[in-house]
């Protein structure tokens, strides 16, 4: 598990294809410093698994599964990339937890400065917005970010300078693709609901409660509230 602090910029050194696959080296310096075989990094939100590694770099294998469905796939030699090691078991939990298993790729579709702070608009699939909410938490390229505003096909947020500048978020402009992962408490809550009911309101339409997809009326018919 991650927690979506960046610990450092890496660089793509070399992008090796075969098929539907990628033999990915990354430059770095910080999560190679006690890295063994094995090990999880988490590159732009991917969780990767360490099968070389030095003091200046690490490789890992993506597979098909990865490459069609997140960014990684865009890669390639000079690319700046966000990296993270796993959390450490009583460390500081300064973001959120992120699996590093993405949901979709979101398109940055505008960026525009407020004051001090960069406020990015992401467009993306239902799959991945209905689990967005206002002030809840979502992991872009592997960045731990707060939701600023929604919609039913995008969503925006805000970065303070500090993160602007030490994560390629802050470099990426209209048209750029992203990793996303949305908060898992979101999906585990929509499974228990599904499980018990059946159903799952607003389930494959990117509705939430603001757009109706839980109503009164589901409310009441599953003994949460009294009905007419």
């Amino acid at each position: 598990m991650f927690t979506g602090l960046i610990e450092e910029l890496g660089t793509v050194r070399g992008v090796r294809q075969a098929g539907r696959s990628l033999h990915l080296t990354v430059s770095a310096r910080v999560v190679v410093q006690d890295a063994k075989l094995g090990d999880s990094i988490a590159v732009n939100g991917v969780c990767l698994t360490v099968v070389k590694f030095d003091g200046s770099s690490f490789t890992a294998d993506v597979m098909p599964e990865t490459y069609e469905k997140t960014a990684l796939r865009h890669l390639t030699p000079g690319s700046p990339v966000n990296l993270e090691r796993t959390m450490q078991a009583g460390g500081r939990f300064g973001g959120h937890m992120v699996q590093g298993h993405v949901d979709g790729v979101g398109t940055i579709v505008g960026v525009k400065a407020d004051e001090i702070a960069r406020l990015v608009t992401i467009s993306a699939a239902p799959a991945v917005t209905r689990y967005v909410i206002p002030k809840g938490s979502i992991a872009i390229d592997g960045i731990s970010l707060t939701v600023v505003s929604t919609d039913k096909d995008r969503f925006s947020v805000s970065l303070i300078p500090h993160t602007a500048a030490v994560t390629t978020l802050g470099r990426k402009q209209e048209g750029d693709l992203v990793n996303l992962e949305a908060d898992v408490l979101g999906k585990y809550i929509e499974k228990f609901i599904a499980a018990r009911f059946g159903e799952v309101p607003g389930a494959g339409t990117g509705a939430g409660p603001e757009s109706g997809g839980l109503t009164t009326e589901f409310l009441a018919r599953h003994g949460f509230m009294a009905g007419d």
